[in-house]
């Protein structure tokens, strides 16, 4: 469900040695947007570099990574959609409880596997009413450099990432596709997603 290229987008935010920060796009633009990405960006290359991590303590500091860069309760209830409407409290628990799980299980193995990624803010812009958007270059050892835009909203006086936008394609817009054609398939049941994000994650219920 959680495609290749936003595996790539995380582990350059593991991976990020050096900044490069121009002017912002836009007079308007929030700065602390930048300054949060970037405080981010220094703070997981000291926890992530260190190689000699366990996989245990690579899953929860990235926990605890996911939940201070990332407004995951939000971004989860965005990509169920119009489907959150129709779940159950119960579902509503459980499902925001597999999505956070899918991205750790997800994850947590590659990121001590850094090849070498690094990525370098190149700008940012005012995005709708509240939001920045912080503009990115992905620079690969072996590769063109990778556009990635971030987007983040401030909300009572705390920024979050609500969304990333890689060469143009939101992964949340991606996340929520992919999402709705699983519980189309099971006959417009939400239940059926959760069931699917049990199995991918190695629960059983």
């Amino acid at each position: 469900m959680l495609t290749r290229r936003l595996f790539l987008v995380c582990a350059a935010l593991l991976a990020v040695s050096s900044w490069a920060v121009r002017p912002a796009a836009a007079q308007s633009a929030d700065p602390g947007a930048t300054a949060f990405i970037q405080k981010l960006g220094n703070e997981t290359v000291a926890t992530f570099s260190n190689k000699s991590l366990s996989r245990d303590q690579a899953v929860q500091r990235f926990r605890s990574l996911l939940y201070q860069g990332f407004d995951v309760p939000y971004i989860g209830r965005w990509v169920l959609g119009r489907y959150w409407n129709s779940a159950t409290q119960q579902q509503h628990d459980e499902y925001q409880k597999l999505f956070e799980q899918l991205i750790v299980t997800t994850y947590a193995d590659r990121f001590v596997e850094y090849s070498g990624e690094t990525f370098r803010i190149t700008g940012s812009r005012p995005e709708g009413e509240s939001d920045t958007m912080v503009t990115t270059q992905i620079v690969r050892p072996n590769g063109p450099p990778v556009n990635v835009d971030w987007r983040v909203r401030k909300r009572d006086g705390t920024y979050k990432i609500i969304d990333v936008v890689v060469e143009g394609v939101s992964m949340g817009v991606t996340q929520r596709q992919e999402f709705a054609s699983v519980i189309s398939q099971n006959g417009g049941q939400v239940q059926g997603l959760i069931q699917a994000l049990r199995q991918k994650v190695g629960q059983r219920g």
